[in-house]
């Protein structure tokens, strides 16, 4: 049975430890706050109660960032967000864990680079974002530093998978990696809006719920892109990005597609390889997303 250790038994890291029993691993969860350190099998049972999960999830405490690592073929870093610390602590981890543990930090913003900068055995040390609450949400962005070496990345993404999460390969290392990138996109130009009197802030909670907001579960932004048709998505971006602040350009690699008459899913490839079949496949998709979703609402058809 593998052995992994969680670093920090807070909001992730006592959800992260759930995870990781249910899944079958022996879990050993370190906090160096004793009333954090103990309150994580109260949370965990309280998680799994609300779940309407029976099962007696056991992990042990260790009080100890060095006796928690030694002997753990895993280690998730669950700490605040603070680089100092999380640098303090990858180095304490490097020297305590055995030479073939991945020790992975699940930051949500910060690069792996710069998380790792202190260790000695960067090769070994991988992004594991998680979201809040891990127990629930599937996705996780394993994130590939310019050190960590591919065979970490797929042990890492073999882990998850088997422990039912959907990992998702990010393979540069960028600040806010893919999810986050976007989210915060999104509330830039949320605040933006609210600031510059378009709209109250209600206003803009109510357009994406109500709009384009129950699409994204069945239609990711690329696909919907696809299924417009990119000759109509470069029209639009050509018209409302210098509007923005700051003003921008339509991005070069939709400009070479519509040149190459790769417009989406009508000519059978745009930013991804379309059949018939796979488009209809989108559409009925988001049909049934959209019925279902105002049924659930209370909305007429």
């Amino acid at each position: 049975m593998p052995r992994v250790a969680v670093i920090g038994g807070g909001l992730m890291g006592h959800g992260i430890a759930q995870v990781l029993a249910l899944g079958g691993m022996d879990v050993v969860v370190h906090d160096p706050v004793p009333d954090a350190l103990h309150a994580v099998p109260e949370r965990i049972a309280a998680n799994l109660e609300s779940l309407g999960i029976d099962a007696d999830v056991r992990v042990e405490l260790q009080p100890d960032l060095e006796a928690a690592a030694d002997g753990a073929d895993w280690v998730f870093e669950a700490a605040p967000e603070n680089l100092e610390l999380k640098q303090q602590i990858f180095a304490r981890l490097d020297a305590a864990a055995a030479p073939e543990a991945i020790l992975a930090t699940n930051t949500s913003v910060m690069k792996v680079a710069d998380v790792a900068a202190r260790a000695a055995h960067r090769g070994r040390i991988v992004g594991t974002h998680w979201w809040n609450p891990p127990f629930l949400v599937p996705l996780v962005e394993v994130v590939q530093g310019p050190d960590t070496e591919p065979a970490t990345v797929d042990r890492t993404i073999s882990l998850l998978r088997s422990l039912g999460k959907t990992p998702v390969h990010v393979r540069r290392d960028v600040a806010g990696f893919v999810g986050n990138r976007l989210q915060h996109a999104l509330w830039r130009e949320a605040f933006d809006l609210v600031d510059k009197g378009v709209c109250d802030a209600e206003t803009v909670d109510t357009v994406i719920k109500a709009g384009f907001g129950r699409r994204l579960p069945a239609l990711g932004p690329m696909e919907n892109a696809d299924l417009v048709g990119l000759d109509l998505t470069l029209a639009i971006h050509e018209y409302v990005l210098p509007e923005l602040d700051p003003p921008s350009e339509p991005s070069a690699g939709l400009r070479r597609r519509v040149e190459r008459g790769e417009l989406g899913m009508k000519t059978g490839a745009g930013y991804r390889r379309w059949s018939e079949s796979d488009a209809d496949e989108v559409r009925a998709r988001v049909v049934a997303r959209l019925t279902a979703a105002n049924a659930e609402n209370g909305v007429a058809q």
